[in-house]
C-alpha cells in the first residue's frame, strides 16, 4: 500500500509549494484536499511530480494565494493495495479585516476618516483644475495677443 515519506508545510520559491514524497508499488494515484472538500486543479492552484522508481515526489503549487487559500491540506495516495492520507496546515495570508468589528467590512472610524479625507480631496482637485483652467486661457489670450501685435515693426521698416 501507498505511504507518505514527507508532507511539508508550504515555502514560497517561485510559487508557494506544499512538497510531498510517496513510496508506492504500483504506483498510487494521488489527489488533495482542502478543508475536508475535494480540491480541484486550476491555473492558480495545481499539482506537478515526477515518479522515480516507486517514489512520487512533488508540489502542491500556488499561485499567488490568498487567506481564503489558509487551511488544512490533505493529501490522499491510493491504488489496489490500499491507501494513505496525511495532512498539513497551510496558511498563506492573514485577512485583510479581522472578525469582530461589528460586523462590518470597515470600522466605523475608518469610514468617518475616509469621508473627511474625500472631501478634502475633493477640494484639492478643484482647486488644481481650477488653476490648470486658467493658465490655459491665459496662455491663449497671450497666444493671440503676441500673433495680432508682434509682426508689425515699431519704425514702420520690414525686417
Amino acid at each position: 500500500p501507498p505511504r507518505i515519506l514527507t508532507l511539508e508545510e508550504p515555502v514560497l520559491h517561485l510559487e508557494h509549494c506544499i512538497a510531498f514524497a510517496v513510496h508506492g508499488n504500483p504506483a498510487p494515484t494521488l489527489h488533495w484536499l482542502h478543508n475536508g472538500q475535494v480540491l480541484r486543479e486550476t491555473e492558480i492552484i495545481h499539482m506537478e511530480f515526477y515518479q522515480q522508481g516507486e517514489v512520487s515526489e512533488g508540489c502542491l503549487l500556488f499561485n499567488k494565494p490568498t487567506h481564503y487559500n489558509n487551511g488544512n491540506y490533505t493529501i490522499v495516495a491510493t491504488n489496489q493495495l490500499g491507501s494513505a492520507n496525511q495532512t498539513i496546515k497551510g496558511h498563506f495570508l492573514e485577512k485583510p479585516f479581522p472578525a469582530g468589528q461589528g460586523g462590518a467590512i470597515f470600522p466605523i472610524q475608518t469610514l468617518k476618516f475616509l469621508s473627511l479625507h474625500s472631501k478634502a480631496f475633493s477640494f484639492q482637485v478643484s482647486i488644481a483644475v481650477g488653476l490648470a483652467a486658467f493658465a490655459c486661457v491665459l496662455l491663449v489670450v497671450l497666444f493671440i495677443m503676441i500673433n495680432k501685435y508682434g509682426r508689425r515693426s515699431k519704425f514702420g521698416m520690414k525686417g
